[in-house]
């Protein structure tokens, strides 16, 4: 899998406070992220976020799950340069082109995996505010966890799984071998 990047953010305040669904108000609090050539899952804060454009930059390809209608938006607000330029597989795209409407991760997880997230956006904001960053890396690190295990599943079966609203489990056929994508210039400075 090479230098593949599986990642997930959360924000600080939601659209509620922000008065309308548009994600480039929302703040980053934290980003969670597995690096497929480290094996290790990392974390940064706001504060952090130049040393992440240095492992996205270098990454093959960055995996999540509704990267560009979500994730991208909220973080190109402090990025120079457009990370929906970068090689981007986002899963919830994928599937979404399969089966005609979008659907959430927890659903996919548990249909494929047997198990899902373990909350959601809003409690990660709670955490946030009330200053329990250890809750909140833990939930967002959860996320990435969940999301690189979707990929997985569907890399080697070639298929995710998902409940419709009458309880029938349904296959998606699926592809996410990478497809020669090509990198974007860097829009930061080497260490």
């Amino acid at each position: 899998m090479g230098k593949e990047v599986v990642l997930d953010i959360e924000t600080s305040n939601s659209f509620a406070d922000v008065g309308k669904y548009d994600p480039s108000l929302l703040k980053v609090s934290l980003v969670g992220v597995y690096e497929y050539a480290t094996d290790q899952y990392t974390h940064y804060m706001e504060a952090d976020l130049p040393k992440l454009w240095r492992v996205l930059e270098g990454a093959d390809r960055i995996i999540g799950y509704n990267l560009f209608g979500f994730d991208y938006q909220v973080l190109n607000t402090y990025y120079r340069g457009d990370l929906s330029k970068f090689p981007t597989l986002d899963i919830m795209l994928d599937v979404a082109e399969k089966i005609g409407f979008r659907i959430k991760l927890d659903d996919v997880a548990h249909g494929s995996l047997g198990q899902g997230k373990s909350g959601n956006g809003l409690q990660a904001i709670e955490f946030f505010r009330r200053g329990e960053i250890d809750k909140l890396r833990d939930y967002c690190l959860q996320d990435v966890k969940v999301t690189k295990e979707v990929y997985e599943y569907g890399l080697a079966n070639k298929i995710v799984k998902y409940k419709d609203r009458t309880g029938r489990l349904v296959e998606v056929p699926i592809d996410f071998m990478m497809k020669g994508e090509k990198k974007p210039v860097a829009m930061t400075l080497p260490l």
